[in-house]
C-alpha cells in the first residue's frame, strides 16, 4: 500500500477521506434544499435572486417541456449560454429528463460550434438570443432538431429590464425573431408550470455531462462525467473549505464560465452541497461589471484564475482604492499557474487568502489544493484532496515512480475522474492506464514534482516544454522570473524555431500602465536569475495577450504569429 505523505499536512478539520459517498445526485441536493430551505437564494444575478424552490420548480417545468419536445434519456442537450439563471434551469431540467448536458463555449465560431455539436450528437440546444443566428447557420449539418431561445433580460430586475429593452437589446443583437419550429424558454416554462417531473430515474452512475477538453494530447475531445462525479467533487471540496464557509451567509462568486470544468464541476456542486448562494457573472472580461457585482453581493468566496486577479489589481478604481474588497476572505486560483507576485499583491489588497489549486477536465475536479489554514508553499499547487491519489512517474513510459524533487508526469486517480472520452476508446485507453493493482490512473500530460511532505509543484505541460541546444526548458520558470519585474503586468513564454539551437525561448510581455522597460533590460534581469540557455532570445511587447474565454494565455497563437511574421 502506497504511503501518502500529504495526509500529515491537512488542516486539523479535514479528514483523510469523505467516504462512503452517498447514493445521490445534484438533483437530490436541489430537491432537499427546495424542501427544507426553499426561500433561500440559490442564484444571485444582477440584483435578482432565484430561490432553491424557484430553481426546483422551473427546472422541473423545463424537464417536462424537453420531454414533451421529444428529449429522451441519454439524448444530448447543448447549452449555448453564459453564466445566467437560465443555464441552471436548463441544466437541471435536462438532467431531470434523463439527458446528458453539453455546455458549449458561447464565443465559438460557426466551425467550432458545428464540430462540437456533431461530435456529441446533440439534438436540442438552449441558446441565448445573440448566438441564435450563428447556430441556425450550421444547424442543418448537425443532429440538432430544435433550438430553444432565451433572452438575458428575462432574469433582470424590472428597472434594468426596461433599460435593457430600450438601449441595448436591439443594438447588441439580443432582439431576434425565432423560426416557427423553435421555442422560447420562458414560454415553455409558463406552459409547463406545475407539470410533474418526467418519469425518469436518474442514477449516480448515469452520464451527466460532456465537457470539451484538449486532453493530454492537445486535440479536442469530449470528457464524460457521471452524476456521482459532481457529488464526489462537491463533498471533497466542501470538506477542504468548510472552515471558511458559512451556509446561507457566504456567497460564492462565479466569474468563471460554466462550460469549463472549474466552474461546472468545481464551484457548482460546492454551492449545492454547502447551501451557499452562487453569484453569477456573465462576462468575466468586463472588470467594471465584476467590481460592481462585488460591491452589490459582498462575496466571501471568490473563484478566479491568475489573469483575472491581475486584471482586478490593475483596474483604475482598485488602484485608486475606490473598491472595497474586504468581504472576500478566501480566493481559489486555478486553470493556470499563479505567479507569486500576483498572490502577494492580491492578498495585500484584500486581506483575503488565495489558495492555489489544480485539476484538469479529465480529473473532473479531482484536484490538488493548498490548505485553507495551514502552510501554503509558494509555487506549489498544494496537496491532493481527500480520496485523491497522486503519483509522479517517469515521463516517457510512466512505469517508474520518481523520488521527492524529481520531475516526472503527474498522474492521479479518484472517485470522480472521467469515465471515458465520448466515442473515443483509443484516447480513453491512452489517458486511463492501469499501473499495478486497483483502478486506472489519469495521465495528465503535466510535468511536476512532489516534495517529501506531499506538496506538488507543477513544472509545465509536457507539450509546452522546449529543448534548446539539448537542454530542457520549462516556460513557467521563465514566466515566474519576468513576472517579478516591477514593470511587467503579464507575460507568456514559449519556444520558437531556431536554426542553430533547434528552439529558443521567446517572451511576450504586457507592461503595467505608466511603466517602461526595454528588451535588453528584461533579458538582463533574466540573466541574473536564470541559466544562460533559459534567457529569452527575444522579448516582444504587446498591449495584451491572446486568451481563451476562461483566461488561459494562448501560447500557440503567439508562436504561430511569430512564425507567420518570419515567413513574410
Amino acid at each position: 500500500m502506497r504511503v501518502h505523505p500529504w495526509l500529515a499536512h491537512y488542516d486539523d478539520d479535514v479528514a483523510p477521506s469523505v467516504a462512503p459517498y452517498p447514493d445521490k445526485t445534484l438533483l437530490d441536493y436541489l430537491s432537499e434544499l427546495a424542501r427544507d430551505h426553499g426561500d433561500k437564494p440559490a442564484l444571485l444575478f444582477k440584483g435578482t435572486a432565484t430561490s432553491y424552490r424557484m430553481l426546483e420548480d422551473q427546472s422541473t417545468a423545463c424537464a417536462a417541456a424537453l420531454a414533451d419536445l421529444g428529449v429522451r434519456p441519454g439524448d444530448r442537450v447543448a447549452l449555448l449560454l453564459p453564466n445566467c439563471p437560465q443555464f441552471f434551469v436548463a441544466e437541471f431540467g435536462a438532467w431531470k429528463a434523463g439527458a446528458v448536458v453539453v455546455p458549449v463555449n458561447p464565443i465559438y465560431s460557426e466551425r467550432e460550434l458545428e464540430a462540437a455539436l456533431i461530435a456529441t450528437g446533440a439534438t436540442m440546444v438552449v441558446a441565448l438570443t445573440p448566438f441564435y443566428q450563428r447556430l441556425k447557420n450550421i444547424q442543418a449539418r448537425t443532429s440538432v432538431r430544435r433550438v430553444i431561445a432565451t433572452s438575458i433580460k428575462e432574469y433582470l430586475p424590472p428597472v434594468l429590464r426596461v433599460l435593457f429593452t430600450l438601449f441595448k437589446e436591439k443594438k447588441d443583437g439580443h432582439r431576434i425573431a425565432i423560426q416557427s419550429h423553435d421555442r422560447w424558454l420562458q414560454s415553455l416554462l409558463s406552459a409547463h408550470a406545475g407539470s410533474p417531473r418526467p418519469d425518469v430515474t436518474v442514477r449516480p452512475d448515469d452520464r451527466a455531462v460532456i465537457l470539451s477538453s484538449g486532453g493530454t494530447t492537445g486535440t479536442p475531445k469530449g470528457v464524460v462525467g457521471l452524476h456521482r462525479h459532481y457529488v464526489a467533487a462537491g463533498l471533497q471540496i466542501h470538506a477542504w473549505m468548510k472552515s471558511a464557509l458559512r451556509p446561507w451567509i457566504d456567497p460564492i462568486m462565479l466569474p468563471l464560465p460554466m462550460f469549463h470544468v472549474y466552474a461546472n464541476v468545481g464551484v457548482q456542486p460546492l454551492a449545492f452541497v454547502a447551501g451557499a448562494p452562487l453569484s453569477l457573472v456573465p462576462n468575466p472580461r468586463d472588470i467594471g461589471d465584476l467590481l460592481k457585482t462585488i460591491k452589490q453581493v459582498k462575496p466571501a468566496f471568490f473563484n478566479g484564475i491568475p489573469t483575472l486577479y491581475t486584471a482586478i489589481l490593475n483596474h483604475p478604481d482598485v488602484r485608486a482604492g475606490k473598491v472595497d474588497l474586504s468581504s472576500i476572505k478566501l480566493c481559489i486560483s486555478g486553470a493556470a499557474a499563479l505567479m507569486a507576485d500576483t498572490k502577494r499583491r492580491f492578498e495585500e489588497a484584500t486581506g483575503a487568502r488565495i489558495v492555489e489549486g489544480y485539476s484538469l477536465t479529465e480529473g473532473m475536479m479531482a484536484c490538488c489544493i493548498n490548505p485553507v489554514k495551514g502552510t501554503n508553499k509558494i509555487g506549489s499547487i498544494g496537496l491532493p484532496l481527500p480520496d485523491v491519489e497522486v503519483r509522479i512517474v517517469e515521463a516517457e513510459k510512466g512505469d517508474r515512480d520518481m523520488g521527492p524533487g524529481e520531475v516526472g508526469e503527474l498522474i492521479l486517480r479518484a472517485p470522480q475522474h472521467l469515465s471515458e472520452y465520448w466515442n473515443n476508446p483509443d484516447e480513453t485507453a491512452d489517458t486511463l492506464r492501469v499501473h499495478g493493482s486497483g483502478a486506472p490512473w489519469v495521465h495528465t500530460g503535466d510535468l511536476a514534482y512532489m516534495d517529501d511532505e506531499g506538496y506538488v509543484f507543477l513544472v509545465d505541460r509536457k507539450k509546452d516544454m522546449l529543448k534548446t541546444s539539448g537542454f530542457q526548458v520549462w516556460p513557467r520558470e521563465i514566466e515566474e522570473v519576468l513576472a517579478s519585474h516591477p514593470a511587467v503586468q503579464e507575460v507568456s513564454v514559449a519556444g520558437i524555431p531556431d536554426a542553430l539551437k533547434g528552439e529558443v525561448p521567446k517572451a511576450w510581455v504586457v507592461l503595467k500602465a505608466d511603466a517602461a522597460a526595454t528588451d535588453e533590460e528584461l533579458r538582463a534581469f533574466c540573466r541574473e536569475r536564470l541559466a544562460p540557455y533559459k534567457v529569452p532570445a527575444a522579448v516582444e511587447f504587446r498591449k495584451d495577450l491572446p486568451k481563451t474565454l476562461v483566461g488561459k494565455v494562448l501560447r500557440r497563437v503567439l508562436v504561430e504569429e511569430t512564425k507567420a511574421n518570419k515567413a513574410t
